[in-house]
């Protein structure tokens, strides 16, 4: 087992939270400190713009950078730092068709403002390289293109901190998910450790090393960053938020719960100022990681409480940008989270595109969610003939997604079927088929990476070939499934009493034991009745 998964048993559920507490700003922004050096006159008004492009927060920074262009028509930064915001999260996938020309337009604004220096040119030419050619080549090419010239720009003016940080966003932006070495993201991270030295407050540093160390085998190594990033920019709805991708990738749920919580009150409250989109993601991403945290305490009815938050307003207006996918995201993944990590199979059954006035289609993934819960729930639930039309569905999406060039989505979605599959062929007693099947789909999600839209699959696909072997009464296989995923997800809540459960009847009992004693640790504030529960406290008590 490894050493982030052994260092949870103690730490993980009494982690002091006090570093990324929020408290409403007083007086000026508190957002960090960036030095962006340029030709226009408005220098600290660029700087306050970049601050929030850092820490995307799109909005504002989009309308910061507009009203330097306004004041100072020839600053050709102020539509280069447009062009900028309007990749939105550029982790989080591809722009569609109307953003890359959105996009294109703003770019062909800054070169037609004009550059003073040969340094800014070559900032405005890095980020075309993303745009041009959106209807022809793939994303990937694009953002490889992108990451190419910030490599050249960075070595070109070494004495540029900012061009360097900017390069090691775009390494972040090309990774390779079926690359086990983390070669981009520790690169990534270098880089930035360097800068952080020297510039302990820059909110972008922190920002970037935490997606560079968002990864299991390496997460322990972004713990410095994400109880930093909440301090250096409070202000800021997702540099709250931030924190949260290493707490749960190291399984400090109670960390991450509150990291959550303060983002979504301050998003909320940006909303209720001036409702829109842009906060509205950041609070619902936010309710997602939160009713993830939620669930593995087994508090469910803190965990429920969240669906009614995120049905509350039924209609939402999206601009066409990559972190639009965050709302809708969370809109379908918490309700099918909420069924499947409580095993309410008969109730995943009856999932169904929650009631929110959104264009669905252009995010296949998220309705795949639903489908994938429903069919999952069906499938073990026996009702074969809904399970196979969710699985149909699954594939639907997969040809949408690979249509729309979303490689990445597309095998998200493709495991979710095979997951489907697996289930039906097992249940309809067709047990060594299902298993074979079942090995397949944790295997393949083993070899890719979870995306930063999500804490994370919404079902491991090895604790459900941990549950499929514990019904096939092969025990001691299922105790090693679990234990496999705890490796990758440690201290979620179904990972560990599966092998508690598994432990138990593999004749383990002083391992069994120690699970059960985990369990009951990690579930000491929830609020649900799990029945498991019952079960680790008997045998405890007997043991």
């Amino acid at each position: 087992m490894n050493r982030i998964f052994t260092m949870l048993s103690a730490a993980a559920v009494s982690m002091p939270l006090a570093a990324h507490a929020h408290t409403p700003p007083q007086g000026a922004e508190r957002l960090g400190t960036v030095e962006f050096r340029v030709s226009c006159a408005a220098q600290p008004e660029f700087n306050r713009a970049v601050a929030l492009l850092h820490s995307f927060w799109f909005q504002p920074a989009d309308q910061a950078f507009r009203a330097i262009a306004a004041k100072e028509p020839s600053c050709g930064m102020a539509w280069w730092g447009v062009a900028m915001v309007m990749l939105g999260n550029p982790l989080a996938g591809a722009p569609t068709a109307q953003g890359l020309k959105a996009g294109l337009d703003v770019v062909e604004k800054a070169k037609a403002a004009g550059a003073k220096t040969e340094r800014e040119r070559d900032y405005i030419a890095a980020i075309e390289k993303f745009y041009r050619d959106g209807d022809t080549l793939p994303h990937r090419q694009r953002a490889l293109a992108y990451e190419q010239a910030m490599e050249r720009l960075a070595a070109k003016y070494p004495g540029d901190s900012e061009a360097k940080i900017f390069y090691a966003l775009a390494l972040n932006i090309t990774f390779d998910p079926g690359d086990k070495s983390y070669r981009n993201q520790l690169k990534a991270a270098g880089i930035l450790d360097r800068v952080f030295k020297a510039q302990p407050q820059h909110p972008g540093v922190a920002h970037y090393l935490i997606h560079s160390y968002d990864f299991p085998p390496i997460a322990a190594k972004g713990l410095d960053a994400a109880q930093r990033y909440a301090k250096i920019a409070p202000d800021s709805p997702h540099a709250l938020h931030m924190p949260s991708h290493i707490f749960t990738r190291v399984g400090y749920w109670r960390a991450s719960i509150e990291s959550n919580s303060a983002s979504a009150i301050a998003a909320m409250k940006e909303y209720a100022a001036k409702p829109s989109s842009a906060p509205l993601s950041n609070a619902y991403h936010a309710y997602d990681y939160m009713a993830y945290g939620h669930l593995q305490l087994a508090q469910d009815k803190a965990a429920e409480a969240l669906i009614g938050k995120i049905l509350a307003v039924k209609k939402i207006e999206f601009s066409h940008t990559i972190g639009a996918v965050a709302a809708p995201y969370a809109i379908a993944a918490i309700p099918t989270r909420y069924v499947l990590e409580r095993e309410q199979w008969a109730e995943a059954a009856k999932l169904e595109i929650p009631a929110v006035d959104l264009p669905w289609k252009d995010w296949p993934q998220t309705a795949a969610i639903v489908a994938f819960g429903r069919g999952l729930g069906a499938a073990r639930s026996k009702d074969f003939a809904a399970a196979e039309k969710a699985r149909a569905e699954l594939t639907q999406y997969k040809a949408a997604l690979t249509q729309m060039k979303q490689a990445y989505w597309a095998n998200q979605v493709e495991i979710q079927a095979e997951i489907v599959e697996a289930w039906t062929k097992f249940a309809s007693g067709k047990t060594d088929e299902g298993l074979a099947q079942m090995r397949v789909a944790a295997e393949w999600e083993d070899k890719t990476e979870k995306h930063p839209v999500t804490p994370g699959p919404i079902i491991p696909a090895r604790e459900l070939l941990g549950d499929m072997l514990m019904q096939a009464g092969k025990h001691s296989d299922a105790l090693a499934a679990y234990e496999h995923s705890m490796t990758v997800e440690p201290n979620r809540f179904r990972g560990l009493a599966g092998a508690a459960r598994a432990a138990e009847l593999a004749g383990q009992k002083r391992k069994a034991k120690d699970y059960y004693r985990r369990l009951l640790k990690l579930a000491e504030k929830g609020d649900g009745d799990r029945p498991i529960l019952k079960t680790a406290r008997a045998f405890v008590g007997a043991n």
